[in-house]
């Protein structure tokens, strides 16, 4: 258990420390709220001399009107219309929440009945300190919030580096890194429901230049929000980098009403001084225990029919797949999109939406013959839904037209088929009926182990329909609230299923809506190539228990690239490994190699999804080559991922040197998946953990196969087990 501490210390000073990082404020009584210190873990005798040294004294949560041209963590209209915010300490309370600390800094404007509540939560298990901010009115009248993010951080300027992701549908979580300079970098979205297609709202700063994976000061932060966000590094021309997050205020000003509490949404911090990767480990190791649904539970292995029939859904197709997935050793079948519509039948994209009644013409025997179809073929059933989203030629629609978002006096903008709406999630109705579409589903088929929950389209036009005319600007976070009603009020009920956020693919990768969901769907785009890319720059925040992870079809249906079905599987394996297939479609071969895949990964499962991340050689790097490797918390046992990205004649690779193994500790190699006509050199050979990470082993570019086999594709997984 780690140790974790917290003291008011001498001058007002406040420790907030995890076993290896410490944050420290002055929270001296009457005075503003002051940033001394994020970072290692100092001492006693260190926190004390902090100001000595020379430390951040940047205010902890700056207000606007007092403080000059300054970037503000909060803007306050007083019911008067004053538009100045002066705080200051009124207390601290230091409390014990659940094995960990949490402390509160009560701040009162000096004028106003006004409170702001600035948080800091420490876990025992967890190199993570979260924050956020409680903002009280006690003014007679209403105020409004016109930004009110959930933390600031200071950084000292030098070499200073932030790494972020970004991307679009189908080419989600690219890797950005560059470094801060004059001026303001901003990372924001404003989509409305999904919110990490074009960008993520996680950030890392590498302290030492330029971000190096293992090694150097890295600062990790993690906005914990469902909806739009915005995160702003400020360089001014003080000594700092000055660091904000929180939901976006653009067009979002709040009225907080007398004696209503506004809570933020918790910005997680974490610190490491063995590079990126090891913020990505504290990251990953807080996930699992903290923010995941069932993050200590082993995801199964699932067939998903999304790409193998589309929208083309009958019963004996289903049934097919689940008998083929059962064979391959597969655990769970999901039906994807195509099963519901009475009055209009969901026959493509642009119909039906909202009307979840089974289409009896694809299905006679309903949900139920599919469920014990499943049963009988020793496998559990999923099912796919889109529940927060209608289409204009639906009954829902027919019967509700007010339910959905437009703006007064305007026409609906339609999405996806010319036809897909979103409902108002503010509306405690549409929050019933969404919680009625789970709620039906599983009291009828309560066999069912998982639904794919989806989400296809963006608020598009500002307004609601339930929402009074004077609170229109809280439509963003209204909608996010009633998501979160919805979702607590499912999972109060229905704590064991297994939920999957899909938003358009990844567009819901984020800590906001993991306490509720147990995984995500990285992409809709499942070209194996591509995957590296994407699953790489996921990997920087999220496990891979996470990250819903499939083999597809060669030609791939996005990129049309066709590549082979061993480095389909390899890259597959590094994630919670799935199929998107047609298995009808594939010969006695494929369907060994699949059988054969889904058995090893069983065995490195724990390894995989529960394991401490170590990223070799970035895809980013351009060095032809992509390798990372998962290991145990206890190095007894490791799985070693390398994939080559191009092939060219006389080409060198580099050399890949392993990490996180112990130097004292020998392990023998065995490689997964092979197809080779012969053994790796090493195949079954110990080494120290010392060689592994000082020296590597020489990967060879290409498989041993017969001539009419061989292809410019190679990749690599070997399982390490220490003796």
């Amino acid at each position: 258990m780690l140790a974790v501490c917290f003291g008011a210390a001498a001058y007002g000073q406040v420790h907030i420390s995890t076993s290896r990082t410490s944050l420290v404020l002055d929270a001296s009584e009457g005075q503003k709220l002051m940033m001394l210190y994020y970072g290692d873990r100092l001492s006693e005798d260190d926190v004390r001399n902090l100001k000595a040294a020379g430390a951040f004294n940047a205010e902890a949560y700056p207000a606007y009107g007092m403080s000059g041209a300054s970037e503000t963590a909060l803007a306050v209209t007083h019911s008067d219309g004053n538009m100045s915010t002066d705080l200051i300490v009124d207390n601290v309370e230091i409390s014990d929440k659940d094995g960990g600390k949490l402390a509160k800094i009560c701040l009162k404007d000096k004028v106003y009945p006004f409170y702001v509540n600035v948080c800091y939560r420490t876990y025992p298990d967890s190199e993570v300190i979260e924050t956020w901010s409680e903002i009280e009115n006690r003014e007679k009248k209403p105020v409004v919030l016109t930004e009110f993010y959930s933390g600031f951080l200071p950084l000292r300027r030098g070499d200073v580096w932030i790494s972020h992701l970004y991307g679009s549908w189908a080419n989600e979580a690219k890797l950005a890194q560059e470094p801060l300079m004059p001026g303001m970098k901003v990372i924001k979205n404003k989509d409305g429901v999904r919110n990490s297609h074009t960008a993520h709202s996680e950030v890392m700063f590498s302290l030492d230049g330029k971000p190096m994976e293992n090694s150097g000061r890295v600062i990790g932060a993690a906005l914990c929000y469902s909806g739009n966000y915005e995160l702003k590094v400020d360089t001014d021309d003080s000594e700092y980098h000055r660091f904000f997050a929180g939901i976006n205020p653009d067009n979002s000003s709040y009225r907080l009403a007398s004696k209503e509490v506004f809570k933020t949404p918790e910005l997680a911090l974490t610190y490491s001084d063995e590079g990126m990767s090891g913020v990505s480990r504290n990251f990953h190791r807080w996930g699992r225990n903290h923010r995941i649904a069932h993050g200590d539970v082993p995801r199964k292995i699932l067939l998903n029919s999304w790409e193998g029939v589309y929208f083309d859904i009958n019963e004996a197709g289903m049934d097919q797949m689940m008998g083929d997935i059962a064979s391959m050793g597969g655990e769970l079948f999901v039906m994807d999109d195509g099963w519901f519509g009475v009055k209009y039948p969901r026959l493509t994209d642009n119909c039906a939406l909202g009307d979840w009644g089974v289409d009896r013409n694809k299905l006679p025997g309903g949900v139920s013959a599919l469920v014990k179809m499943a049963e009988d073929h020793g496998i559990r059933f999923g099912i796919w839904i889109e529940p927060e989203m209608t289409n204009t030629v639906s009954e829902l629609y027919e019967k509700h037209p007010d339910w959905v978002i437009k703006a007064p006096k305007r026409e609906p903008v339609t999405g996806r088929g010319g036809t897909q709406l979103v409902l108002d999630l503010s509306n405690p109705e549409v929050q019933d009926f969404i919680f009625s579409v789970v709620d039906d589903i599983m009291t009828a088929n309560p066999e069912i182990d998982y639904i794919k929950w989806d989400a296809n389209m963006n608020i598009a036009n500002h307004g609601s329909q339930y929402l009074a005319s004077d609170n229109q600007s809280h439509l963003y976070i209204e909608y996010h609230r009633g998501f979160a009603k919805v979702c607590d009020r499912i999972r109060a009920k229905y704590p064991d299923l297994v939920i999957q956020a899909c938003a358009s693919g990844g567009g819901r990768a984020n800590y906001g809506v993991l306490p509720w969901f147990d995984e995500f769907w990285v992409s809709d785009n499942t070209d194996a190539l591509q995957r590296v890319y994407m699953q790489w720059g996921t990997s920087y925040f999220f496990p891979a228990i996470t990250m819903g992870s499939h083999i597809s079809a060669a030609p791939n249906h996005q990129t049309s690239r066709t590549i082979p079905l061993k480095y389909r599987i390899d890259v597959a394996m590094s994630g919670r490994l799935g199929m998107e297939i047609q298995p009808k479609n594939m010969t006695q071969e494929e369907i060994t190699l699949c059988r054969n895949a889904i058995a090893q990964y069983k065995q490195i499962r724990p390894v995989v999804q529960f394991g401490d991340i170590y990223r070799l050689v970035s895809p980013y790097d351009n060095l032809g080559v992509a390798s990372l490797m998962y290991c145990t918390p206890e190095k007894d046992e490791a799985v070693f991922y390398w994939w080559k990205l191009e092939h060219f004649c006389n080409q060198h690779l580099p050399r890949v040197t392993m990490a996180g193994l112990d130097p004292d500790r020998n392990y023998k190699v065995v490689e997964l998946n092979r197809i080779d006509s012969e053994p790796l050199p090493f195949e079954g050979a110990v080494f120290s953990g010392r060689f592994l990470m000082e020296n590597g082993l020489e990967i060879p570019y290409t498989h041993k196969v017969d001539y009419h086999r061989q292809n410019d594709w190679a990749s690599r997984v070997l399982y390490l087990e220490a003796l």
